[in-house]
């Protein structure tokens, strides 16, 4: 088992040169991922509890919050969605095809048993 010592900073962990002795750039707290995972809860438990409008309006709030704050994530969903739009309009469209053949073979089976 290897033991560290709490007195040594390890050499790669980086530190404001503004900021106090002692604290770090690890040590800071993301407020508005905070803010948007409380507010989350929050509308979840609101909506459990029955208040079903004020539930809809945290969650609307604390999910605004999170796309703002995954903003570069959310561009490159933005960016790929036609992709995977086309795609999915591809399988329906084979889907769509492989049902039409399934009636007519329905339809063939149909005539021929007389029914």
């Amino acid at each position: 088992m290897v033991v560290l010592p709490l007195s040594k900073r390890p050499e790669d962990l980086q530190v404001d040169p503004s900021a106090p002795e002692g604290s770090t750039m690890s040590s800071q707290v993301n407020w508005l991922k905070v803010t948007s995972a409380a507010t989350l809860v929050t509308g979840g438990a609101l909506l459990l509890a029955g208040k079903h409008r004020a539930g809809l309006v945290a969650a609307i709030a604390g999910t605004s919050l999170a796309v703002i704050d995954q903003q570069d994530s959310m561009k490159k969903w933005w960016f790929l969605l036609p992709n995977y739009i086309t795609q999915v309009q591809g399988v329906l469209t084979h889907i769509e095809e492989a049902v039409d053949q399934f009636a007519k073979q329905r339809d063939k089976i149909g005539s021929v048993l007389g029914r």
